[in-house]
């Protein structure tokens, strides 16, 4: 179903489908972590749904209850879709370019993962028999990170025509949303109020801002024009819209050549002027370096990334290119968020309002910490920016410390279903979890000083005040929810409380690490013993009879659902049947006891891990494209490794191939995550137990080699997975220390070649009926 060619660094897209839109604009979206482009069409319509966002940038509203409670959320927040200044239109003797009219002889786009450019080429034919060859190249710039760029070139191919080029910034574009579905953006209407417009010679810049919010933004264009003699311009500028227009007569052959600069900004503080200024600035520092130059920082940038975090697959080109194009959007999600938040959807769409989850910390930030460490610090050090929101919202609660929250653009709760929402506490752990994994990857002990020691210490003192201690059972955590959204608000979720007892233990490590900051944060020793008596006796439920871990408290005692007669229209459940009948069954939306298999495996035997998989892989309907990844790794854990390249294949190709329907709103980036970590932590066994590294490389069937690249304390190195074997190859940096298979090794000079062992062969698990992972390639 895909629609994309396969080729192994490019993702291309020929002929135009209308209908297809949707998919593309999302796919071939352009970011830097600050700044994003959908990948909607030059011209600006035909469009599915148009999108240019600024990380941080929202709009506030109230969130409606039909029955109002204690503690709930008061105001949502939603991504808002700013000046638009990807609109070039063209009109060809007096008719505008509009693929829905005349006839495209060729048209093809092309996202390419090694430069970052965007390119598309079309052969138009006018209805009245004009015909033009258009090309044009986007791209968002990783080193500028307030600039996007397009090279817009337009050539007649039969006889002189003549040819106007209109470029626009344009704010308040309407866009429609017709569904209830949770998961897809809130329709702002006319979001933006203007403060400023103004219009010179080829550049023009607007300022907007929000009513409700109160941020301002300011977007600015200038061009370079290239043609011959006869080119005529005239730029103006009003509220809404500033537009520059290019007439010019172009004989057959020659190119009329518009190289369009743009460039944002957005504060919640500075006044209209500075936000004017500094667009500006940006705009003259991109034209001071031109498209050339922009294109080379670009590619440099790249070139860097892809020698750290490059993966490769032999034996299944469609997943190769798959796997690239996720590793690319994911270092577009992150890059250049600097103490921003990373939004679920990166910046390729407004699915889930712009908000960022959990998903951040537990499937993205492991990709960052290992490929890019700085884009993860950064992303961290927007948990530690937002801390006092967090204290805030654990008072409210009646709680110590930090109670971090589900959903959020500025740090504050805005999810208005507090069973998934509030109730779900563990997002504090999952930061805690990716404060440690960053700390033990870099050494980074800035970081660890000025804010990694304060995010353990506040989210510690939450799990101490949340939890009780029994005398028979221990330190309890009752009435949260779990990853699984569908089983909420339960006493003991065995995922939430296994990473409670790691963010304790490494708070207390952090404390030993700086008693003078833990001094300045008031910790004391009685606090210090409190958590860690909550740490040793944590509650985790095991149910004897059957042999398993229950998700959480009774889970196992709950009725089954009724997979076979739940029809494949059924799904996602969530949208057809009420939360009230999925809470009282074993079904299960997404990885969580499975989820803490991996991230808590310590805590696990090989035996409890295989016979807890098998249990759940039966109950795990997957309507999260959390999941797929996740299951993945434990597959291949577990030595089911057909399955765990099944899943592997469904994470990869969630968003090519539209697996959920819902790509129109954005990427899925914890699916795209995912992916590297099916690959990594999967086949590649890789583990971070305790801060230290460990693999236990494993080979699927389907596939002839697996390799992949990462960095640890500085050092960048690279695992081959061949039939048998492994060998681990040193890039750069000083030799480390690891394990392969349980048996210490040194990567370092010398190429290393081990061999394989064979590994314990459990019974194949089954899946819920009708509900098997997309299968893999030639299987």
């Amino acid at each position: 179903m895909s629609g994309f060619l396969v080729e192994p660094w490019r993702l291309r897209w020929e002929d135009l489908d209308v209908s297809q839109l949707e998919r593309t604009e999302s796919t071939f979206a352009l970011a830097n972590g600050h700044l994003g482009l959908r990948g909607s069409l030059d011209e600006g319509e035909p469009v599915s749904l148009p999108g240019t966002y600024l990380n941080g940038f929202y709009e506030a509203h109230s969130l409606p209850y039909a029955e109002a409670g204690y503690g709930y959320p008061e105001a949502g927040q939603t991504v808002v879709n700013v000046t638009d200044g990807k609109v070039i239109r063209l009109l060809v003797e007096d008719e505008p370019l509009d693929m829905r009219y005349g006839r495209a002889h060729r048209h093809h786009r092309t996202l390419d993962f090694r430069t970052g450019v965007l390119t598309r080429e079309t052969e138009w034919e006018s209805p009245t028999g004009r015909r033009v060859l258009v090309r044009s190249q986007r791209l968002v710039s990783f080193t500028q990170r307030s600039v996007a760029a397009i090279r817009y070139e337009v050539t007649p191919l039969a006889e002189a025509t003549q040819l106007v080029v209109q470029s626009d910034l344009l704010a308040n574009e309407p866009i429609e949303s017709d569904t209830r579905d949770p998961r897809v953006a809130l329709a702002l209407k006319a979001p933006l109020a203007a403060e400023f417009h103004r219009a010179e010679g080829h550049a023009a810049v607007l300022v907007h801002r929000t009513r409700e919010s109160g941020l301002r933004m300011a977007a600015a264009m200038d061009h370079e024009v290239e043609a011959n003699d006869g080119v005529r311009t005239e730029i103006t500028a009003e509220e809404d819209l500033a537009r520059l227009t290019i007439a010019a007569d172009v004989a057959a052959g020659e190119t009329l050549v518009v190289t369009k600069y743009l460039a944002y900004g957005w504060s919640g503080q500075r006044s209209a002027p500075a936000l004017r200024s500094q667009a500006e600035a940006a705009l003259a520092g991109a034209m001071q370096t031109g498209w050339d130059g922009l294109v080379a920082e670009q590619k440099a940038f790249l070139d860097d990334y892809w020698e750290v975090a490059d993966v490769e697959i032999d034996g299944d080109p469609a997943l190769q290119q798959a796997l690239r194009m996720a590793l690319f959007h994911v270092i577009q999600a992150g890059a250049r968020g600097e103490t921003r938040a990373i939004p679920g959807k990166g910046l390729t769409g407004p699915g889930y309002d712009g908000h960022a989850f959990w998903d951040s910390e537990t499937f993205v930030l492991p990709v960052l910490t290992y490929t890019m460490p700085d884009a993860a610090r950064d992303a961290l050090l927007w948990r530690h920016a937002t801390l006092d929101a967090a204290r805030e919202r654990a008072r409210v609660l009646g709680k110590s410390g930090a109670a971090f929250p589900w959903r959020s653009i500025n740090g504050a709760e805005c999810s208005a279903y507090w069973p998934a929402g509030t109730a779900a506490f563990h997002v504090s752990a999952d930061i805690a979890d990716a404060v440690a994994r960053y700390l033990a990857a870099t050494g980074d002990e800035a970081f660890d000083r000025e804010a990694a020691t304060e995010l353990l210490v506040e989210t510690a003192r939450l799990w101490a005040s949340l939890g009780h201690h029994d005398p028979h059972d221990g330190f309890r955590i009752d009435g949260v929810t779990g990853p699984d959204e569908y089983t909420a608000v339960v006493d003991n979720n065995v995922y939430t409380n296994l990473m409670a007892q790691k963010n304790l233990r490494e708070a207390l490590a952090a404390c030993s690490r700086h008693p003078d900051v833990a001094e300045e944060l008031g910790v004391t020793d009685a606090e210090k013993t409190v958590w860690r008596q909550a740490a040793d006796r944590m509650r985790v439920p095991y149910d004897d009879m059957l042999g398993v871990h229950p998700q959480a408290e009774a889970f196992t005692q709950h009725d089954e659902w009724d997979f076979e007669n739940t029809p494949e229209k059924g799904y996602p459940l969530l949208l057809n049947y009420p939360y009230f009948d999925l809470y009282r069954k074993q079904v299960v939306k997404q990885a969580d006891l499975v989820l803490a298999l991996h991230l808590r495996g310590d805590a696990f035997t090989p035996e409890e891990k295989a016979r807890n998989f098998a249990y759940y892989e039966a109950r795990t309907v997957r309507d999260s494209s959390l999941s797929a990844g996740t299951q993945a790794v434990i597959a291949a854990e577990c030595n089911h490794l057909d399955l765990a390249y099944d899943y592997l294949v469904e994470a990869a190709l969630t968003d090519l191939d539209d697996l959920h329907g819902n790509v129109k709103n954005g990427l899925h980036m914890a699916s795209l995550a995912g992916a590297w970590q099916a690959v990594v932590a999967g086949l590649g066994g890789m583990r971070d137990h305790g801060g230290q590294l460990t693999f236990a490389p494993r080979l699927p069937a389907g596939l002839d080699r697996v390799s992949f690249r990462m960095s640890f304390r500085g050092t960048r190195f690279r695992v081959e997975i061949v039939p048998g074997k492994a060998r681990y190859h040193l890039i750069s940096g000083d030799p480390v220390k690891t394990a392969h298979h349980g048996q210490a090794i040194e990567i370092g000079a010398e190429v290393l070649e081990l061999e394989i062992p064979e590994g314990v062969r459990y019974p194949a698990p089954t899946q819920p009926y009708g509900r098997e992972p997309r299968r893999a390639a030639g299987r």
